[in-house]
C-alpha cells in the first residue's frame, strides 16, 4: 500500500499548482472584464462601458483563449485532485476541500454559458465571487494536506477575524456589482461621492444582482454612487476589524506568521484600493486591487483555522 506521506505530499502539489491556475484565471479574467469595459482605453472615459454597445474587444481575444485553456485544465486536475482524495481511503479535511474546489468548478462552468451578454449582471457577479472562492477552497486544501490539527485562537480574536470575515465577503460583493454594472465613473473622488457622503433610497436598487444593464453608469449615478459609499464603508469596517483580529494573532508563536500575512496583505488592498481611484481607474491598479482582496479572503480564513505545526 502507498505511503500515507507520500499521498498527502501529491495532494498538496496538486493543490498548490491549482492555487496558481486560479490566481492565473483571476488575473485573466479581471483583464477581460477590466479591458472590456474600457479602463485604461483613449479617450478614457469616453470609451468606458463600450461592451454594452455591442463593441468588440479586439484587445481580450488571445486573453479569453488563455482563460478558456487554463480553465479548462483546472476543471480536470480538479477532478483528479478529488479521486487522489477520496482513493482508496478518504484523506480528510483535504477530502472535503477538493470536493467543494470541484463543485465551485463546475457550478462557474455552468455560469460561464451565459456570461457571453455584459448586460446581464448575475453571471459575471458570480464569476467574480466565485474566482476567489477557487482560490480559497485550493489554498484550504493544501494546508490541509500539508500540516497537523488545527491551532485554534482565543475567543475574543476569532470573533473579530469572524466578523470582519464577514463583512470582507460583504466587501467583495459591493466591489464585484461596482465592476459588472460598470459603475466606476460614478464616483471618482475621495473619501466621499462628490460631497455626498452617504447612498439616496434610490440607489439602493443596485444591490440587486437579477437585474440587466443597457449602458455604463454616469458620473453621480444613484446606483453607482451608493455601491461606491457602501463598498469603502465596508471596507474601512473590514480593516478595523481584520487589523484588530491580527494584530492579537501575533501574541501566539503558533498563529504569527498567519496573523503577520494577513497584516501586510490588509495594508496592500487598502493602499490598492486608494490608488485605484486616485489614478483614474487605472487598468492594472483595479486588477491587482481585485486579485489581492481574494489572498486576502484565504489569509484571514488561515488565521482562523490556523494548523500546528
Amino acid at each position: 500500500m502507498e505511503n500515507r506521506t507520500a499521498r498527502l505530499e501529491r495532494i498538496k502539489i496538486l493543490a498548490w499548482v491549482l492555487t496558481a491556475l486560479a490566481l492565473v484565471i483571476l488575473v485573466v479574467s479581471s483583464y477581460i472584464r477590466l479591458r472590456g469595459a474600457g479602463l485604461g482605453c483613449s479617450p478614457w472615459p469616453d470609451c468606458y462601458g463600450e461592451l454594452l454597445s455591442g463593441t468588440a474587444n479586439l484587445q481580450s481575444g488571445a486573453a479569453r483563449i488563455l482563460h478558456r485553456s487554463v480553465a479548462s485544465l483546472t476543471l480536470l486536475l480538479g477532478f483528479f485532485l478529488v479521486a487522489q482524495c477520496l482513493r482508496p481511503q478518504p484523506v480528510q479535511p483535504a477530502a472535503r476541500y477538493a470536493t467543494a474546489l470541484l463543485s465551485l468548478l463546475i457550478v462557474l462552468t455552468l455560469v460561464g454559458l451565459f456570461s457571453s451578454d455584459p448586460h446581464r449582471v448575475w453571471p459575471g457577479f458570480i464569476n467574480i465571487l466565485g474566482g476567489a472562492g477557487l482560490v480559497l477552497l485550493s489554498w484550504r486544501t493544501a494546508l490541509a494536506a500539508g500540516a497537523g490539527p488545527a491551532q485554534s485562537l482565543p475567543r475574543r480574536p476569532r470573533a473579530l477575524l469572524h466578523a470582519g470575515l464577514g463583512l470582507l465577503v460583504l466587501t467583495m460583493a459591493l466591489g464585484a456589482l461596482i465592476g459588472v454594472r460598470y459603475a466606476a465613473t460614478a464616483c471618482p473622488t475621495l473619501p466621499d461621492c462628490s460631497g455626498v457622503a452617504w447612498p439616496a433610497a434610490a440607489g439602493w436598487g443596485a444591490l440587486d444582482p437579477f437585474t440587466g444593464i443597457l449602458a455604463a453608469a454616469r458620473l453621480g449615478d444613484e446606483g453607482g454612487v451608493a455601491l461606491h459609499l457602501l463598498h469603502r464603508y465596508c471596507a474601512l469596517a473590514t480593516l478595523l476589524l481584520l487589523g484588530l483580529g491580527g494584530l492579537r494573532g501575533l501574541a501566539s508563536p503558533a498563529t504569527r506568521a498567519s496573523a503577520v500575512l494577513l497584516l501586510v496583505l490588509l495594508a496592500v488592498q487598502f493602499s490598492l484600493g486608494v490608488l485605484t481611484v486616485m489614478s483614474g481607474f487605472s487598468l492594472w491598479m483595479a486588477i491587482a486591487h481585485s486579485v489581492c482582496a481574494s489572498l486576502l479572503l484565504a489569509a484571514a480564513v488561515q488565521l482562523l483555522t490556523r494548523p500546528a505545526a
